[in-house]
């Protein structure tokens, strides 16, 4: 009998059974001198004692202006210094951190304001095209006239307190410094009493995903679930204290403030943010000037830093390892990444904002091919098993949905039970909606999305296979697949494509590069050349948007099933 897709990870490391806060407490008094946080662009050099002086102002503040353990305090603003000072001081104060995408627009951030009935906001003032107050202002015009702190709106009823960072006043705003003044003798007594009584396995995070259909949904993480996952992922890269991890993934997403900001904690290493948001040379530049060990980032920011028209002049040696995530690196890349980039340790990591996000990531020890062609093994503490359509474990090496359970899955949806029991099972299973494989040494590969599996004329096609063979072309510098409707055959392939700078390519090209090399029925019909893709803050490609553009072009109508 054939060996069945499941594994469980064991290691050699316990799992960590406090809070956010006790593990702050007790990283700031054993590495008090390390530097922990560098916001370049701020020009903020802080050690672990000099941010637990403004984490600690903080959650005092937080609770002098009125807020009490289990409230909502939504952050909508980019990557800088007080994002996690914010962070540390609502886990210390035991309230729920809403992370807000700082690229939602009113509609969006009334949603997710009022979805988990956020108590206050910390939020930037302006970012590229983003003016918050702006759009705060659109949302609850009563901000104008209100005292800080008792706002009443009507389209945002649960919001009393809105905080910008900056130093400028702004009606009925509270700003980032006064709030860290507010604390009392009394606040910081209450805050000392409270440790204690805060459990790991509180809510202490929301972050909404970004689902293709249908509103947000609030996936609700505990401390247990992010606290353990960043220290694990650190492990995996081989953190040791006052090493310098370059995050210029944004701290809204997992990848940010689990495996950037507490991965960094739990192991005393430097935070160190390069720019507010994702600028390929800037980071470059950060990995120069602080000589960072490790960066972190997702395949398409990676392609751009690789096809910055000075990447060569950066001098990365520094570097020796990082993450690769959010999607999946095209092998081409990630050969191109550790030659090019420096960074021969680098880490393949899976996951999903449910599962906190980590539950595969590759190991230095891993050959090449390992870490280049798949994402490595189950991480310790955490179960995975394969299953097919009717939920039945499939044997090594047969795709179906990756299923996972233990201690990173998430609370549940916020206020979504519904939904909380479509992806968790009754046995606790997170059912992810990913179509992988796993080898007989446990090794996983991600085939694809199940949304993204193209049926056409009969034939399973997975578009990864495909966008890994074009990868080959020299003139591909990056390319998405999709499937579209087909009248003959159900659906049918379409390539975007984007070439690299100097080089020409034609559709007539790309299938003749593909004819007698792959099947007839994986070459795309449609091929169009791109500037870019659509994608979320994080990266990652939006493929639905490209299916949806690629019908209004052709034309094409979605059959209708009764």
């Amino acid at each position: 009998m054939a060996e069945p897709s499941y594994v469980s990870g064991t290691g050699d490391k316990p799992l960590i059974g406090r809070t956010i806060g006790v593990e702050f407490d007790c990283i700031c008094a054993e590495y008090p001198n390390t530097l922990a946080l560098i916001s370049r662009h701020q020009q903020i050099r802080w050690t672990y004692a000099e941010l637990k002086v403004r984490v600690d102002a903080l959650a005092a503040g937080l609770l002098a202006l009125g807020l009490a353990r289990g409230d909502r305090v939504g952050i909508w603003a980019p990557n800088c210094a007080e994002w996690a000072i914010t962070q540390f001081a609502t886990a210390k104060a035991g309230m729920v951190l809403v992370n807000i995408n700082p690229a939602y627009r009113p509609a969006e951030a009334e949603y997710a304001l009022n979805k988990v009935g956020c108590k206050a906001l910390v939020t930037a003032v302006r970012h590229k095209t983003s003016d918050y107050v702006a759009m705060l202002r659109e949302l609850a015009p009563e901000l104008a006239a209100a005292t800080p702190g008792k706002l009443a709106a009507a389209r945002l009823p649960h919001l009393k307190l809105v905080i910008t960072l900056g130093e400028d006043q702004h009606p009925g705003c509270l700003p980032f410094p006064r709030a860290l003044d507010a604390g009392r003798p009394q606040d910081r007594e209450a805050l000392e009493a409270l440790a204690p009584e805060l459990q790991f396995d509180d809510p202490i995070n929301i972050q909404f995903t970004s689902g293709t259909t249908g509103a947000p949904k609030g996936a609700t993480l505990s401390h247990h679930n992010i606290l353990n996952n960043g220290y694990f992922c650190g492990q995996a890269m081989r953190f040791a204290p006052g090493d310098r991890i370059c995050i210029p993934v944004p701290l809204y997403h997992c990848a940010g403030m689990v495996v950037g900001n507490l991965a960094c904690l739990t192991h005393a290493a430097t935070m160190v943010y390069p720019s507010e948001g994702f600028d390929p040379g800037a980071a470059m530049e950060a990995v120069e000037a602080e000589r960072c060990e490790a960066l972190y980032s997702v395949p398409t920011m990676f392609i751009a830093m690789l096809s910055h028209p000075e990447v060569d002049r950066f001098d990365l040696s520094s570097l020796r390892t990082g993450i690769i995530g959010g999607a999946p690196c095209p092998v081409e890349v990630m050969r191109q990444i550790i030659e090019r980039m420096h960074l021969p340790e680098v880490s393949i990591v899976y996951g999903m904002t449910e599962t906190s996000p980590v539950s595969f990531q590759t190991s230095p020890d891993d050959t090449l091919e390992r870490r280049v062609g798949t994402v490595g093994r189950v991480h310790p503490h955490v179960e995975v098993k394969i299953v097919d359509p009717e939920g039945r474990v499939v044997p090594r090496g047969e795709p179906g949905e990756l299923c996972t359970r233990g201690y990173s899955v998430m609370l549940g949806y916020w206020d979504d039970p519904e939904r909380t029991a479509e992806a968790l099972d009754a046995a606790g299973w997170m059912h992810t909606g990913d179509l992988a494989t796993l080898d007989d040494e446990g090794y996983c590969n991600i085939v694809g999305r199940i949304k993204d599996m193209v049926i056409r004329g009969g034939e399973n096609v997975y578009p990864r296979e495909i966008e890994e063979f074009l990868f080959r072309h020299p003139a591909v510098q990056d390319v998405q697949v999709i499937g579209v409707p087909d009248a003959k055959y159900g659906e049918e392939l379409a390539a975007w494509i984007v070439v690299k700078p100097g080089a020409s390519l034609a559709e007539d090209e790309v299938r003749a590069f593909c004819k007698g090399e792959i099947a007839h029925y994986k070459i795309p019909r449609y091929v169009r050349f791109v500037d870019g893709f659509p994608t979320t803050v994080t990266g990652k490609v939006q493929k639905f948007a490209m299916r949806a553009a690629m019908i209004a072009e052709l034309d094409l109508v979605l059959e209708k099933t009764a």
